[in-house]
Protein backbone atom coordinates (compact mmCIF):
# COMPACT_ATOMS: atom_id res chain seq x y z
CA UNK A 1 0.00 0.00 0.00
CA UNK A 2 2.83 2.40 0.87
CA UNK A 3 4.58 1.52 -2.35
CA UNK A 4 1.41 2.24 -4.32
CA UNK A 5 1.03 5.66 -2.58
CA UNK A 6 4.68 6.48 -3.22
CA UNK A 7 4.40 5.70 -6.89
CA UNK A 8 1.22 7.75 -7.20
CA UNK A 9 2.71 10.82 -5.53
CA UNK A 10 5.93 10.55 -7.50
CA UNK A 11 4.07 10.33 -10.77
CA UNK A 12 1.90 13.37 -9.98
CA UNK A 13 4.93 15.45 -8.97
CA UNK A 14 6.78 14.38 -12.12
CA UNK A 15 3.79 15.24 -14.27
CA UNK A 16 3.40 18.73 -12.74
CA UNK A 17 7.11 19.38 -13.04
CA UNK A 18 7.10 18.45 -16.66
CA UNK A 19 4.36 20.99 -17.30
CA UNK A 20 6.52 23.80 -15.91
CA UNK A 21 9.58 22.81 -17.92
CA UNK A 22 7.94 22.23 -21.32
CA UNK A 23 6.13 24.87 -23.31
CA UNK A 24 2.40 24.62 -23.53
CA UNK A 25 1.02 22.68 -26.45
CA UNK A 26 -0.99 24.53 -29.09
CA UNK A 27 -4.29 23.36 -27.71
CA UNK A 28 -3.53 24.85 -24.21
CA UNK A 29 -5.21 28.17 -25.02
CA UNK A 30 -8.37 26.32 -25.93
CA UNK A 31 -8.28 24.47 -22.59
CA UNK A 32 -8.39 27.81 -20.74
CA UNK A 33 -11.82 28.51 -22.15
CA UNK A 34 -13.27 25.43 -20.48
CA UNK A 35 -14.93 25.59 -17.05
CA UNK A 36 -12.83 24.96 -13.90
CA UNK A 37 -14.86 21.85 -13.12
CA UNK A 38 -14.04 20.32 -16.47
CA UNK A 39 -10.35 21.17 -16.05
CA UNK A 40 -10.31 19.33 -12.71
CA UNK A 41 -12.05 16.36 -14.27
CA UNK A 42 -9.56 16.28 -17.08
CA UNK A 43 -6.59 16.54 -14.66
CA UNK A 44 -7.93 13.66 -12.57
CA UNK A 45 -8.48 11.58 -15.69
CA UNK A 46 -4.97 12.22 -16.93
CA UNK A 47 -3.44 11.44 -13.54
CA UNK A 48 -5.29 8.15 -13.17
CA UNK A 49 -4.33 7.11 -16.66
CA UNK A 50 -0.70 7.96 -16.01
CA UNK A 51 -0.66 5.93 -12.79
CA UNK A 52 -2.03 2.91 -14.64
CA UNK A 53 0.61 3.32 -17.30
CA UNK A 54 3.41 3.45 -14.72
CA UNK A 55 2.13 0.35 -12.94
CA UNK A 56 2.21 -1.48 -16.27
CA UNK A 57 5.73 -0.29 -17.05
CA UNK A 58 7.40 -3.33 -15.52
CA UNK A 59 5.27 -5.75 -17.48
CA UNK A 60 5.79 -3.70 -20.64
CA UNK A 61 9.57 -3.74 -20.14
CA UNK A 62 9.54 -7.52 -19.87
CA UNK A 63 7.51 -7.86 -23.05
CA UNK A 64 9.77 -5.45 -24.91
CA UNK A 65 12.85 -7.35 -23.88
CA UNK A 66 11.34 -10.58 -25.19
CA UNK A 67 10.37 -8.85 -28.45
CA UNK A 68 13.89 -7.48 -28.82
CA UNK A 69 15.28 -10.98 -28.64
CA UNK A 70 12.81 -12.14 -31.26
CA UNK A 71 13.62 -9.12 -33.43
CA UNK A 72 17.31 -9.90 -33.23
CA UNK A 73 16.58 -13.45 -34.34
CA UNK A 74 14.34 -12.22 -37.14
CA UNK A 75 16.98 -9.70 -38.27
CA UNK A 76 19.52 -12.44 -38.58
CA UNK A 77 17.07 -14.43 -40.70
CA UNK A 78 16.45 -11.41 -42.93
CA UNK A 79 20.17 -10.93 -43.39
CA UNK A 80 20.51 -14.55 -44.39
CA UNK A 81 17.61 -14.17 -46.81
CA UNK A 82 19.20 -11.11 -48.38
CA UNK A 83 22.43 -13.01 -48.83
CA UNK A 84 20.54 -15.83 -50.54
CA UNK A 85 18.61 -13.32 -52.64
CA UNK A 86 21.82 -11.63 -53.75
CA UNK A 87 23.28 -14.94 -54.75
CA UNK A 88 20.10 -15.96 -56.74
CA UNK A 89 20.48 -16.06 -60.53
CA UNK A 90 18.75 -13.40 -62.64
CA UNK A 91 16.91 -14.17 -65.86
CA UNK A 92 19.57 -12.16 -67.67
CA UNK A 93 22.15 -14.69 -66.48
CA UNK A 94 20.56 -17.36 -68.66
CA UNK A 95 22.30 -18.30 -71.92
CA UNK A 96 21.12 -16.26 -74.90
CA UNK A 97 19.57 -19.27 -76.62
CA UNK A 98 17.57 -20.25 -73.52
CA UNK A 99 16.35 -16.69 -72.97
CA UNK A 100 15.35 -16.40 -76.62
CA UNK A 101 13.36 -19.64 -76.39
CA UNK A 102 11.53 -18.28 -73.34
CA UNK A 103 10.68 -14.99 -75.03
CA UNK A 104 9.48 -16.77 -78.17
CA UNK A 105 6.85 -18.61 -76.14
CA UNK A 106 5.44 -15.50 -74.47
CA UNK A 107 2.11 -14.06 -75.70
CA UNK A 108 2.08 -10.42 -76.84
CA UNK A 109 0.86 -9.02 -73.50
CA UNK A 110 3.55 -10.87 -71.53
CA UNK A 111 6.22 -9.85 -74.03
CA UNK A 112 5.22 -6.21 -73.57
CA UNK A 113 5.42 -6.58 -69.80
CA UNK A 114 8.89 -8.09 -70.09
CA UNK A 115 9.93 -5.12 -72.22
CA UNK A 116 9.08 -2.84 -69.29
CA UNK A 117 11.35 -4.58 -66.78
CA UNK A 118 14.73 -3.18 -67.81
CA UNK A 119 16.57 -1.76 -70.81
CA UNK A 120 18.34 -5.03 -71.53
CA UNK A 121 15.10 -7.02 -71.78
CA UNK A 122 13.48 -4.16 -73.67
CA UNK A 123 16.07 -4.32 -76.44
CA UNK A 124 15.35 -8.01 -76.82
CA UNK A 125 11.55 -7.93 -76.50
CA UNK A 126 10.98 -5.26 -79.15
CA UNK A 127 12.87 -7.28 -81.76
CA UNK A 128 10.99 -7.89 -85.02
CA UNK A 129 12.04 -11.52 -84.74
CA UNK A 130 9.47 -12.10 -81.96
CA UNK A 131 6.70 -9.81 -83.19
CA UNK A 132 6.67 -11.05 -86.77
CA UNK A 133 5.21 -14.35 -85.53
CA UNK A 134 2.51 -12.61 -83.46
CA UNK A 135 1.63 -10.30 -86.34
CA UNK A 136 1.25 -13.17 -88.78
CA UNK A 137 -0.74 -15.31 -86.35
CA UNK A 138 -3.35 -12.72 -85.40
CA UNK A 139 -3.40 -10.21 -88.25
CA UNK A 140 -1.94 -12.06 -91.22
CA UNK A 141 -5.31 -13.15 -92.63
CA UNK A 142 -6.71 -9.64 -92.93
CA UNK A 143 -3.58 -7.52 -93.40
CA UNK A 144 -2.33 -7.16 -96.97
CA UNK A 145 0.16 -5.03 -98.90
CA UNK A 146 -2.28 -2.11 -98.98
CA UNK A 147 -2.49 -2.05 -95.17
CA UNK A 148 1.30 -2.16 -94.86
CA UNK A 149 1.63 0.70 -97.35
CA UNK A 150 -0.94 2.68 -95.36
CA UNK A 151 1.12 2.11 -92.21
CA UNK A 152 4.27 3.40 -93.94
CA UNK A 153 2.43 6.55 -94.97
CA UNK A 154 1.18 6.93 -91.40
CA UNK A 155 4.76 6.72 -90.09
CA UNK A 156 6.04 9.21 -92.65
CA UNK A 157 3.27 11.68 -91.83
CA UNK A 158 3.90 11.43 -88.10
CA UNK A 159 7.65 11.82 -88.58
CA UNK A 160 7.07 14.92 -90.68
CA UNK A 161 4.83 16.42 -88.00
CA UNK A 162 7.36 15.68 -85.28
CA UNK A 163 10.19 17.25 -87.25
CA UNK A 164 8.11 20.38 -87.89
CA UNK A 165 7.42 20.65 -84.15
CA UNK A 166 11.13 20.47 -83.45
CA UNK A 167 11.87 23.26 -85.90
CA UNK A 168 9.24 25.43 -84.23
CA UNK A 169 10.62 24.68 -80.77
CA UNK A 170 7.55 22.69 -79.79
CA UNK A 171 7.59 19.31 -78.02
CA UNK A 172 7.42 16.17 -80.13
CA UNK A 173 4.34 14.87 -78.43
CA UNK A 174 6.17 12.19 -76.48
CA UNK A 175 3.12 11.27 -74.48
CA UNK A 176 1.21 10.56 -77.68
CA UNK A 177 3.96 8.22 -78.87
CA UNK A 178 4.27 6.51 -75.50
CA UNK A 179 0.51 5.97 -75.37
CA UNK A 180 0.88 3.87 -78.51
CA UNK A 181 4.06 2.14 -77.41
CA UNK A 182 2.87 1.41 -73.87
CA UNK A 183 -0.95 1.43 -73.68
CA UNK A 184 -2.09 1.83 -70.08
CA UNK A 185 -4.75 -0.87 -70.35
CA UNK A 186 -2.18 -3.48 -71.36
CA UNK A 187 1.27 -2.64 -70.04
CA UNK A 188 2.15 -1.52 -66.51
CA UNK A 189 5.62 -0.03 -66.45
CA UNK A 190 8.15 -1.62 -64.16
CA UNK A 191 11.03 0.68 -65.07
CA UNK A 192 12.34 2.40 -61.98
CA UNK A 193 13.73 5.44 -63.83
CA UNK A 194 11.64 7.10 -66.52
CA UNK A 195 14.74 8.74 -67.96
CA UNK A 196 15.91 5.30 -69.09
CA UNK A 197 12.80 4.79 -71.19
CA UNK A 198 13.03 5.38 -74.90
CA UNK A 199 10.27 5.55 -77.46
CA UNK A 200 9.60 2.49 -79.57
CA UNK A 201 10.85 2.76 -83.19
CA UNK A 202 7.91 3.61 -85.44
CA UNK A 203 9.06 1.21 -88.14
CA UNK A 204 9.17 -1.79 -85.80
CA UNK A 205 6.63 -4.58 -86.09
CA UNK A 206 5.83 -4.23 -82.39
CA UNK A 207 4.81 -0.61 -82.92
CA UNK A 208 2.53 -1.63 -85.79
CA UNK A 209 1.08 -4.51 -83.78
CA UNK A 210 0.21 -2.24 -80.85
CA UNK A 211 -1.27 0.39 -83.16
CA UNK A 212 -3.59 -2.27 -84.59
CA UNK A 213 -4.31 -3.85 -81.23
CA UNK A 214 -5.33 -0.57 -79.57
CA UNK A 215 -7.57 0.48 -82.46
CA UNK A 216 -5.57 3.63 -83.24
CA UNK A 217 -4.84 2.72 -86.83
CA UNK A 218 -7.35 2.46 -89.68
CA UNK A 219 -6.32 -0.03 -92.36
CA UNK A 220 -7.84 -1.18 -95.66
CA UNK A 221 -9.36 -4.66 -95.91
CA UNK A 222 -12.47 -6.32 -97.33
CA UNK A 223 -15.75 -7.23 -95.61
CA UNK A 224 -18.04 -10.11 -96.54
CA UNK A 225 -21.79 -9.38 -96.67
CA UNK A 226 -21.34 -5.71 -95.86
CA UNK A 227 -23.70 -3.62 -93.77
CA UNK A 228 -24.78 -6.43 -91.45
CA UNK A 229 -25.67 -8.79 -94.28
CA UNK A 230 -27.87 -6.37 -96.22
CA UNK A 231 -29.90 -8.32 -98.79
CA UNK A 232 -28.38 -6.26 -101.59
CA UNK A 233 -24.86 -7.40 -100.69
CA UNK A 234 -25.30 -11.09 -99.88
CA UNK A 235 -22.35 -13.24 -100.96
CA UNK A 236 -20.25 -10.22 -101.86
CA UNK A 237 -17.03 -8.76 -100.50
CA UNK A 238 -16.33 -5.01 -100.54
CA UNK A 239 -13.41 -2.80 -99.64
CA UNK A 240 -13.57 -0.78 -96.43
CA UNK A 241 -11.43 0.98 -93.85
CA UNK A 242 -11.32 -0.92 -90.58
CA UNK A 243 -10.39 -0.23 -86.99
CA UNK A 244 -10.17 -2.82 -84.24
CA UNK A 245 -12.19 -2.47 -81.03
CA UNK A 246 -10.30 -4.30 -78.23
CA UNK A 247 -13.26 -4.07 -75.85
CA UNK A 248 -15.55 -6.18 -78.05
CA UNK A 249 -12.96 -8.02 -80.18
CA UNK A 250 -14.75 -6.75 -83.30
CA UNK A 251 -14.19 -4.05 -85.91
CA UNK A 252 -15.66 -0.78 -87.05
CA UNK A 253 -15.95 -0.52 -90.83
CA UNK A 254 -16.21 2.59 -93.02
CA UNK A 255 -17.36 2.00 -96.59
CA UNK A 256 -16.48 4.61 -99.22
CA UNK A 257 -19.30 6.70 -100.71
CA UNK A 258 -21.12 5.27 -103.75
CA UNK A 259 -22.25 8.00 -106.12
CA UNK A 260 -24.57 10.21 -104.10
CA UNK A 261 -24.53 7.84 -101.17
CA UNK A 262 -22.58 9.02 -98.13
CA UNK A 263 -20.02 7.03 -96.21
CA UNK A 264 -21.62 3.98 -94.59
CA UNK A 265 -20.46 2.86 -91.13
CA UNK A 266 -20.90 -0.60 -89.65
CA UNK A 267 -20.02 -1.58 -86.09
CA UNK A 268 -19.26 -4.92 -84.44
CA UNK A 269 -17.96 -6.62 -87.58
CA UNK A 270 -16.58 -10.05 -86.53
CA UNK A 271 -13.27 -11.50 -87.64
CA UNK A 272 -15.03 -14.18 -89.72
CA UNK A 273 -16.33 -11.57 -92.16
CA UNK A 274 -12.96 -10.02 -92.95
CA UNK A 275 -10.15 -10.79 -95.36
CA UNK A 276 -7.18 -9.12 -96.98
CA UNK A 277 -7.80 -7.88 -100.55
CA UNK A 278 -6.79 -10.60 -103.05
CA UNK A 279 -5.10 -8.01 -105.27
CA UNK A 280 -3.17 -4.86 -104.45
CA UNK A 281 -5.30 -2.62 -106.65
CA UNK A 282 -7.89 0.09 -106.23
CA UNK A 283 -11.52 -1.08 -105.96
CA UNK A 284 -12.24 1.13 -108.98
CA UNK A 285 -9.71 -0.68 -111.18
CA UNK A 286 -10.73 -3.50 -113.50
CA UNK A 287 -9.00 -6.78 -112.72
CA UNK A 288 -7.38 -8.35 -115.78
CA UNK A 289 -8.60 -11.95 -115.82
CA UNK A 290 -5.93 -14.57 -116.43
CA UNK A 291 -8.00 -17.70 -115.78
CA UNK A 292 -10.68 -17.53 -118.50
CA UNK A 293 -9.19 -20.31 -120.59
CA UNK A 294 -9.09 -22.61 -117.57
CA UNK A 295 -12.71 -22.23 -116.48
CA UNK A 296 -14.87 -25.34 -116.60
CA UNK A 297 -18.39 -26.05 -115.29
CA UNK A 298 -18.41 -26.46 -111.52
CA UNK A 299 -15.46 -24.16 -110.88
CA UNK A 300 -15.86 -21.68 -108.02
CA UNK A 301 -15.19 -18.09 -109.03
CA UNK A 302 -15.35 -14.50 -107.84
CA UNK A 303 -16.28 -11.75 -110.26
CA UNK A 304 -16.14 -7.98 -109.98
CA UNK A 305 -19.49 -6.22 -110.15
CA UNK A 306 -20.62 -2.65 -109.65
CA UNK A 307 -23.95 -0.92 -110.00
CA UNK A 308 -22.71 1.87 -112.23
CA UNK A 309 -19.50 3.55 -113.30
CA UNK A 310 -19.34 5.71 -110.18
CA UNK A 311 -19.40 2.74 -107.81
CA UNK A 312 -16.33 0.76 -106.75
CA UNK A 313 -16.19 -2.92 -107.60
CA UNK A 314 -17.17 -5.61 -105.16
CA UNK A 315 -16.26 -9.29 -105.46
CA UNK A 316 -19.25 -11.64 -105.86
CA UNK A 317 -19.27 -15.39 -105.44
CA UNK A 318 -20.53 -17.69 -108.19
CA UNK A 319 -19.90 -20.95 -110.05
CA UNK A 320 -19.31 -21.78 -113.70
CA UNK A 321 -22.43 -23.32 -115.22
CA UNK A 322 -23.33 -25.25 -118.40
CA UNK A 323 -24.51 -23.83 -121.70
CA UNK A 324 -28.18 -24.17 -122.68
CA UNK A 325 -27.80 -27.18 -125.02
CA UNK A 326 -25.65 -29.11 -122.50
CA UNK A 327 -27.41 -31.54 -120.16
CA UNK A 328 -24.58 -31.44 -117.62
CA UNK A 329 -23.27 -34.93 -118.32
CA UNK A 330 -19.52 -34.87 -117.79
CA UNK A 331 -18.94 -37.53 -120.44
CA UNK A 332 -20.48 -35.41 -123.19
CA UNK A 333 -19.99 -31.86 -121.88
CA UNK A 334 -18.02 -29.58 -124.23
CA UNK A 335 -18.78 -26.30 -122.52
CA UNK A 336 -15.11 -25.66 -121.77
CA UNK A 337 -14.43 -25.54 -125.53
CA UNK A 338 -16.90 -22.73 -126.11
CA UNK A 339 -15.94 -19.04 -126.17
CA UNK A 340 -18.96 -18.30 -123.95
CA UNK A 341 -18.71 -18.86 -120.21
CA UNK A 342 -21.88 -19.17 -118.15
CA UNK A 343 -21.74 -17.80 -114.61
CA UNK A 344 -24.39 -18.82 -112.08
CA UNK A 345 -25.27 -17.10 -108.82
CA UNK A 346 -27.36 -19.73 -107.10
CA UNK A 347 -28.21 -17.58 -104.10
CA UNK A 348 -30.93 -16.06 -106.34
CA UNK A 349 -34.11 -17.78 -107.52
CA UNK A 350 -34.20 -19.45 -110.93
CA UNK A 351 -36.26 -16.67 -112.50
CA UNK A 352 -34.22 -13.77 -111.13
CA UNK A 353 -32.30 -11.56 -113.54
CA UNK A 354 -29.32 -11.89 -111.23
CA UNK A 355 -29.23 -15.68 -111.47
CA UNK A 356 -27.13 -16.06 -114.65
CA UNK A 357 -24.64 -14.04 -116.66
CA UNK A 358 -22.43 -14.81 -119.65
CA UNK A 359 -18.99 -13.50 -120.58
CA UNK A 360 -16.75 -13.98 -123.58
CA UNK A 361 -13.77 -16.16 -122.81
CA UNK A 362 -11.44 -14.44 -125.31
CA UNK A 363 -12.56 -10.81 -125.32
CA UNK A 364 -13.92 -10.25 -121.84
CA UNK A 365 -13.31 -6.86 -120.34
CA UNK A 366 -16.12 -5.01 -118.56
CA UNK A 367 -19.60 -5.99 -119.70
CA UNK A 368 -23.06 -4.78 -118.66
CA UNK A 369 -25.35 -1.76 -118.58
CA UNK A 370 -26.89 0.71 -116.16
CA UNK A 371 -29.91 -1.55 -115.57
CA UNK A 372 -28.12 -4.78 -114.68
CA UNK A 373 -24.79 -3.40 -113.54
CA UNK A 374 -21.31 -4.02 -114.89
CA UNK A 375 -19.35 -7.28 -114.63
CA UNK A 376 -15.58 -6.96 -114.38
CA UNK A 377 -12.63 -9.26 -113.87
CA UNK A 378 -12.85 -12.90 -112.78
CA UNK A 379 -10.65 -14.90 -110.45
CA UNK A 380 -10.81 -18.67 -110.09
CA UNK A 381 -10.95 -20.00 -106.53
CA UNK A 382 -8.58 -22.86 -105.86
CA UNK A 383 -8.14 -22.39 -102.11
CA UNK A 384 -10.39 -24.72 -100.12
CA UNK A 385 -10.53 -22.26 -97.21
CA UNK A 386 -11.79 -19.46 -99.46
CA UNK A 387 -14.51 -21.68 -100.92
CA UNK A 388 -15.63 -22.89 -97.49
CA UNK A 389 -15.83 -19.27 -96.29
CA UNK A 390 -18.26 -18.39 -99.07
CA UNK A 391 -20.40 -21.46 -98.39
CA UNK A 392 -20.47 -20.68 -94.69
CA UNK A 393 -21.88 -17.23 -95.50
CA UNK A 394 -24.63 -18.67 -97.70
CA UNK A 395 -27.99 -16.97 -96.99
CA UNK A 396 -30.61 -18.92 -95.09
CA UNK A 397 -33.23 -18.06 -97.72
CA UNK A 398 -33.06 -17.86 -101.52
CA UNK A 399 -32.93 -14.25 -102.74
CA UNK A 400 -35.30 -12.77 -105.32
Amino acid sequence: MLLYLFISCFSIIFFIKSLTLKPLPPWATEMRLLSPWFRKDVSFFLSSRLIKNILGLAYFTTVVSKMSLKKMSFTSKVDNFEEVEESAMSILDLPDLVLECILERLPPAALCSMAGVCSSLRSRCISDHFWEKHMKKKWGRIIGPAAYREWQWHIALRTRKDSSHLKQGKPKGLMRVLSIVRPSWWIKSKVDDSSNQCSLPDDSIMSWFLALETGRFWFPAQVYNRENGHVGFMLSCYDAELRYDPRTDTFEARYPPHGRRAVAIENHVPWERLRAPPFDTSPHDLHISDCLNELRPGDNIEIQWRRNKEFPYGWWYGVVGHLEPCDGNDNYCRCHNSDTVVLEFNQYTAGSRWRRATVNRKEHREEGNEADGFYGGIRKLCNVEEISTWKRLWPSEILE
